[in-house]
């Protein structure tokens, strides 16, 4: 399977709380913070939906 890593790059404060609570599903807890996980369908629509706040660091596989 394929593995896609994003980071947190703009703070959730002042933000709505859907995407706060995205941003905590996707393990975005700190700034900067990179995380790396299976891509998924469900994954990509949730970094679709706070693709504003985040940055896709890379895709492997």
């Amino acid at each position: 399977m394929s593995r896609i890593s994003y980071r947190l790059v703009r703070s959730g404060i002042g933000r709505p709380e859907k995407h706060r609570r995205t941003l905590r599903a996707l393990k975005l807890t700190k700034m900067n913070r990179t995380v790396t996980v299976e891509d998924t369908p469900s994954i990509r629509g949730m970094l679709r939906q706070v693709s504003h706040l985040v940055r896709v660091v890379s895709e492997e596989g």
